[in-house]
């Protein structure tokens, strides 16, 4: 046997627990040496492919596999990167933040994929996990942080549920859903102007909350950076804070926090 086999344009196809199963497999049964498998496993596989190192261990070490972030890269090299991820690595393909001219070249080079606002997820994984998750926007002008984050949290085979616009301007329409918040496993609390809410669904329920600071709010919020230090000073223990707008990482947080299994 040699791993990791080759892709079609020679670049290392992507490892993850499946191969390294069969590696070990390979192994026990005598079909490959011993030393062999130590000489292959030292080799962390990537495919250079001049402009960009697309990780395709990623998933691996980190049970997420590699996404890809759209702004700053020219329309050529998102297309050449996901098709890469689709063609020789494993699990879902993420790519965030697209420009409408990004998206419509990746999708019709690599028309299976599907679009969540501003998020292309291709080969998302089947719903399966059982998870309660809900995602709470304290306004309408946070949903496409909200979306972004339910996409990214979906392609890993999550079903997260959503609250919009249950901000504290508003308090009792966050109210009606006390018990959801008891009950879910995890929350993530986005919210521009104050960010207050993270600091009130941290006070209501035992679960990890994931504050999200949004760029929404008039002057003084100065693009966010308000929001992100009251979610850094909350008096709710424990609660977790991503960068401005980062609805991706918070979804990745969500995914590392219940549990290390293949996403």
């Amino acid at each position: 046997m040699k791993w990791p086999r080759l892709g079609a344009h020679g670049h290392t196809v992507g490892v993850d627990a499946d191969r390294l199963t069969q590696v070990i497999a390979d192994v026990a049964a005598g079909r490959l040496a011993p030393d062999d498998a130590v000489a292959q496993l030292r080799r962390l596989p990537f495919a250079d492919l001049g402009y960009a190192r697309v990780d395709h261990h990623r998933a691996l070490r980190q049970g997420q596999p590699e996404a890809v972030y759209g702004p700053g890269k020219s329309v050529a090299h998102v297309v050449g990167i996901v098709g890469e991820l689709i063609d020789n690595g494993t699990g879902p393909v993420i790519v965030t933040r697209v420009s409408p001219e990004q998206a419509d070249a990746v999708l019709t080079a690599h028309p299976d994929g599907q679009a969540h606002g501003t998020t292309l997820v291709w080969r998302p994984n089947p719903p399966t996990r059982s998870e309660r998750i809900i995602i709470a926007a304290a306004g309408t002008a946070d949903l496409g942080v909200a979306d972004e984050c339910a996409a990214v949290l979906a392609a890993y085979g999550f079903a997260p549920s959503r609250l919009t616009d249950v901000g504290v301007a508003g308090i009792h329409r966050l109210l009606p859903h006390v018990d959801a918040l008891a009950e879910a496993d995890a929350v993530v609390a986005i919210a521009g102007m104050e960010g207050a809410l993270a600091s009130v669904v941290g006070g209501l329920t035992a679960a990890p909350v994931i504050a999200v600071p949004t760029s929404v709010g008039y002057g003084s919020s100065f693009e966010g950076v308000t929001a992100l230090l009251a979610m850094l000073s909350s008096c709710a223990s424990g609660v977790t804070v991503v960068g401005i707008d980062n609805g991706f990482g918070a979804a990745c947080a969500v995914a590392r926090l219940l549990g290390r299994r293949k996403l």
